[in-house]
């Protein structure tokens, strides 16, 4: 199974941000336990579904980590984040999810999907 595949599976189970984590864990330097604590509190989008989705903040982290960069990253960040807005349509999961339009933009596997496709491609 490739990796995003694998991040749509998790997301059965996690939320999006941890999905995202647990697809790299074989390239993180953190345990799954570690891994699921770091992104627990990014589920249903950081503040309830009203900001960033969770599936791109999980990959957010694993390109800062894979990067092995403790600074300069805004670059990568910032294409990562329009790239994933241009694939879903949105980077909030309030807008992702249609709530206040009832037009769901992408699915939370499907960001899932995406955020991972994403970072591979930066790697």
């Amino acid at each position: 199974m490739n990796r995003p595949e694998r991040g749509a599976e998790l997301k059965r189970s996690h939320n999006c941000c941890q999905a995202v984590l647990l697809a790299f864990e074989d390239l993180l330097p953190y345990d799954k336990e570690s891994l699921l604590m770091l992104g627990s509190t990014f589920g249903s989008g950081m503040g309830g579904m009203m900001g960033t989705c969770g599936a791109l903040v999980g990959a957010e982290m694993v390109l800062g980590i894979l990067s092995g960069r403790t600074s300069g990253m805004n670059g990568n960040s910032r294409r990562l984040f329009q790239a994933f807005e241009e694939k879903c349509g949105a980077s909030r999961c309030i807008d992702l999810k249609g709530v206040l339009t009832g037009n769901m933009l992408c699915s939370c596997e499907d960001c899932v999907k995406h955020a991972i496709e994403l970072v591979e491609e930066q790697l």
